[in-house]
């Protein structure tokens, strides 16, 4: 018997098929398949950050933005016991601003603005050489929702409990924006 869409069955799905379609759907729109260096050399997954809310931003140590690390950590301390937290990825694409490497920019952050939140290993954000998540933070047509690289350092992407992104702040927006803020709340209170 032979019908429209395939042999013998009016719809024809083999089992990887199905598979295919059904693993494309949400899970390729998180960020948790990613994994990212840590300062310390070694990987870790975002999956292990499932459930949280994510601040993820790109960061240097010689920026006019520099301060916003201050910001970035009353931010962390004002809504971690809630479920959020802030992923800040060190960067020299930008005016070549991050001169540190490794322990050296985790002990600027910790020494100059008491930072708790984690700091990655340092990584490029733009162009042929931006690491896997950053390719997807800055394309709509993988994330479903945001179309812009970060513009300098300190753009930050705001990602939902479910691994989504949902929104973005360019770099002069500052981390306790009222925006920033309404938006973080938005998502814990999901």
């Amino acid at each position: 018997m032979r019908t429209r869409h395939g042999i013998g069955s009016p719809i024809c799905l083999t089992q990887k098929s199905f598979l295919a379609i059904a693993c494309s759907s949400s899970m390729n729109k998180t960020i948790y398949p990613f994994d990212v260096s840590t300062i310390e050399g070694g990987e870790i997954a975002l999956s292990t950050f499932k459930d949280q809310v994510l601040l993820v931003v790109n960061t240097a140590s010689e920026c006019g933005f520099t301060p916003q690390y201050e910001q970035l950590e009353k931010l962390y301390n004002q809504y971690k016991d809630r479920g959020f937290t802030i992923l800040a990825f060190p960067s020299n694409n930008f005016g070549h601003q991050e001169p540190l490497k490794g322990k050296e920019i985790e002990q600027f952050c910790s020494i100059n603005f008491r930072t708790t939140f984690p700091v990655f290993d340092k990584v490029d954000v733009v162009g042929k050489g931006a690491i896997p998540l950053f390719q997807f933070l800055s394309n709509k047509a993988k994330n479903g929702k945001v179309n812009i690289a970060p513009k300098w350092n300190f753009q930050k992407y705001l990602i939902n409990r479910k691994g989504e992104v949902v929104d973005y702040f360019l770099p002069f927006t500052k981390p306790d924006a009222i925006q920033v803020k309404r938006a973080i709340e938005a998502c814990l209170n999901e």
